[in-house]
Parts: structure tokens; sequence; C-alpha cells
């Protein structure tokens, strides 16, 4: 009898089930394939090592405006994918050692969930007091008429596989996996064409940064408000916002739509599903008493960092005492292309959409000394931030040089309801990238 069953070891299930174990309950951690779920194996982190390695080749060829002359560089692709997969075992190792720490066993198979109570992986039948499903997402494959997957045509999953750079890459989709690996196959040298469907790349982002974006990657051609009509022949054929048909014909093309949740083996619990993915409430509870649905199965956040706080509020409401509540604004999301771009809390159409009465400014990133000295003084980059009039910050978007490693504090920021004043009142070291964010909540304040 365990106090908790977790079916699903990525950062939502591994995450819930070392917590629950340092709080001493008898933990039971089943998964079908690797630890680490797709995060470790085939999403966040395989992806930035090779993202890594293209940024490195791409500033070797680039080093003589700082004195750096390499001569010929050249690109291995089978070394960086060596590279990956090193950095991949020795993760899921450090998985196995942190679930041995927090004494939660791990049981590898495929399990069928049967009720709130029991779980089977083969013939064997296990038995728990409370049920954790993270079963994560898979790719969503679109109706695109005459695809089929194999050969030139894949998800991230084949990308990560290919050792050769494609010369010609088609990307269908521009949201955070289209424009991660848009940006990767481009940095390498690939001619890269994006088919984004909406009008503007990355939803999710600030529409004056998407746009921003779009001018800093020069080398990648845009099809926007296009919708795929059909791709056979190694021919994809694209519908243009004015009816005219466009086509290309790439070495290899990538479907980077987004992902579903994977539901299997989860048939006999009646759980409430919407089109997103397994119904939750703001403390991860599922329809159906004694089951909890963290992670991208729930739909909620696709985000490794959002699954690992869904778990922190599970086990929380589970074995707690049940205060953490799910709060999606101050969530970071980041996309790890060449620039960077990230952002947190709401952008400014969405806080005026809300009826709130908002005031934003914008700062070059070559603001920054660090920046201008690093990058350039034609570094492409912004900061922008939206506060409301009595300067309480509601969102903060940035695209530039490492932004990823600034956005936690905006996370920081927004969650415990910081001022643009108080920003500004901050002491930054300088020179740094982060004196960006500094620059932009004086210039805000002073618009108040």
């Amino acid at each position: 009898m365990y106090d908790l069953i977790v079916v699903g070891s990525g950062p939502a299930g591994f995450h819930a089930a070392e917590l629950a174990g340092k709080l001493g309950k008898r933990v039971l951690l089943i998964e079908a394939d690797e630890l680490g779920g797709t995060c470790t194996n085939r999403g966040c982190i395989p992806t930035k090592s090779l993202l890594h390695g293209a940024k490195l080749f791409h500033q070797a060829q680039n080093g003589a405006a700082f004195g750096v002359n390499v001569g010929s560089v050249s690109y291995d692709g089978e070394a960086a994918r060596q590279m990956m997969e090193d950095s991949v075992r020795t993760l899921r190792g450090s998985i196995t050692l942190s679930a041995r720490a927090s004494h939660v066993e791990i049981v590898k198979g495929t399990a069928t969930c049967l009720d709130a109570n029991h779980v089977a992986v083969g013939d064997t039948v296990y038995e728990t007091d409370h049920l954790f499903v993270a079963t994560g997402s898979v790719p969503a494959i679109p109706p695109i008429p005459g695809l089929a997957l194999g050969g030139s045509v894949g998800t991230s999953d084949t990308a990560l596989r290919l050792s050769i750079v494609p010369e010609k890459v088609a990307v269908i989709g521009g949201g955070v996996i289209g424009m991660e690996f848009a940006s990767y196959f481009s940095l390498l040298g690939s001619e890269v064409d994006v088919i984004e469907m909406l009008p503007e790349i990355l939803p999710m982002m600030d529409g004056e940064l998407a746009r921003q974006m779009r001018r800093a990657l020069p080398s990648i051609s845009f099809h926007l408000s296009c919708g795929v009509t059909s791709l056979e022949g190694g021919v994809v054929r694209y519908r243009q916002s004015d009816g005219a048909i466009g086509s290309l014909t790439p070495d290899f093309v990538l479907l980077a739509t987004g992902r579903k949740p994977k539901l299997a083996g989860l048939d006999r619990l009646g759980l409430s599903v919407t089109r997103k993915g397994i119904a939750v409430d703001d403390h991860m509870r599922a329809s159906v008493t004694g089951i909890w649905a963290i992670g991208d199965c729930n739909g909620k956040s696709l985000l490794a960092h959002s699954a690992s706080r869904m778990a922190e509020i599970a086990v929380d409401d589970a074995f707690g005492n049940g205060e953490m509540t799910w709060d999606g604004v101050f969530v970071p999301w980041v996309v790890y292309g060449y620039p960077e771009a990230c952002g947190c809390g709401l952008t400014e159409d969405e806080a005026k959409a809300q009826g709130l009465d908002v005031v934003s400014a914008a700062v070059l990133m070559r603001a920054s000394a660090r920046v201008l000295v690093e990058e350039g003084k034609r570094a492409p980059g912004l900061v922008k931030m939206v506060v409301r009039r009595d300067g309480l910050i509601l969102g903060i978007h940035m695209m530039g040089p490492s932004v990823s490693e600034l956005v936690w504090g905006c996370s920081f920021l927004i969650g415990k309801k910081c001022t643009s004043q108080d920003l500004a009142g901050t002491v930054f070291p300088h020179p740094s990238v982060s004196e960006v964010l500094k620059e932009c909540a004086v210039k805000v304040s002073e618009a108040l």
C-alpha cells in the first residue's frame, strides 16, 4: 500500500514524487520510458544543448570584429549529438540518485490506471491512497493532406536525431518550438522558412517584441497568416492571406504545431477532459476524488517549470495545508533562440483588454554597456515594461542576450506586487545586462 503513486517521471511527476518522499510518504513512481520525461530526453535539455553548439559555431564565424580569427570553421553534427546525449544521460542519472535519496520506489513499465486507488503495470496491481497523473504530452500532428511522418518530414523528436544539417528547412508553426529550431537551423547555415497561420509569431509574446524578433532574424523567411494546404512529394503548399498558393521544396519539414496531452492508460478513471487536457481546479485536483493531474497532461501551461510548480501545489494539497494554488500570471516563458526572448505577466494588449489603465515603456538592449561591448552597437533587443497607473508592475517582456537568466526576477517582482518605483530604486551591478531593467523601470515611472 502506497501513500502516493505517480504516473510519469517528467518535471511534474518526478518533483512530486521527490517532495512526497521527503515528507516521509511511501511513494511509487511509474515510468514507461526513460526517467525525466520529454523535458530531459526529447525537449528542454537536448534542444538547449544543440542550440548552444549552434551559437558557438555562429560566434566563431563572426569573431573577427572582436579580434578573434579562427580560420575555417566547421560544424560536426554527430559530435554535437554525442554531447547532447551525454548531458541527457547525466541528468537521468541525477534523477535516479535523487529518487533513491528521497526513498522513492521506481517501476519501469506502462501504467494502466484502474481507478483512483489501483494502478496496474503488467500483471501487478499497486494500491494507493493518492494518485497523481503526470503523463505529459506528445506532438500534435495537424491533418494536412498528404502528410506522412518519416524521412524528410518529422517533429522535434526527429530534428534532434539529425546529424547532417539540411540545406533547406521548412518549419510549420511559429510558436516556441518552431522558433527555437528555426533559429538553430539558421545559425548552422540552413535556408529556413517559417509558415505560421496566425498574423504573428509567438502569440504569447508582446506584439512589439514579436515584430522586433522577426527583424532580428533576417536570414529566416516568415510566411504569416498562411495555412498549409498539402505536403506531398516533398513540396509544401500553403495558402497566403490573399488566397494565393505558395510552395516550398525543403530538404526537411519540421512540424512544430504544438503538443497535446498524453492520456493513454487513463480511460477507466472517468476523468473530465477538455480540449486542452485533464480538467483540474487551482489545487490540481481532477474531477475524481483522490486524483490530481499535473504538468502537460492538464494543458494549463506546457512548461517544465510550470509542471514543477504544479507538483508543489498538488503535494501541498494532498499532504500539506492546501494553501498553495495555481496562478499562471507570474509564470515566465522563454524562447531560447538567437536572440533569446522571454516574458512574464500581462502584455500591454492583454492589460488593456482587461480594462486596466496602464502605462508602458521600452528600452533598447544596447542601452546596457555590457550588451554594447559584447554584442555591438547594432545588437537587437528590447525590454518592455507594462505597469498600472499607480506603478504596479503587470508585465515585463524582453528580447536579447541572456534574458532567460533575468526573467525569474520579473516573476518575483510581479508575484510580490512590486512597483516600477521599487525597481527603479534598486542598485544594479555595472556593466550588466540586467541594468536595462532598471532603465526601463525609471522610464516608465517618469511616465506615470
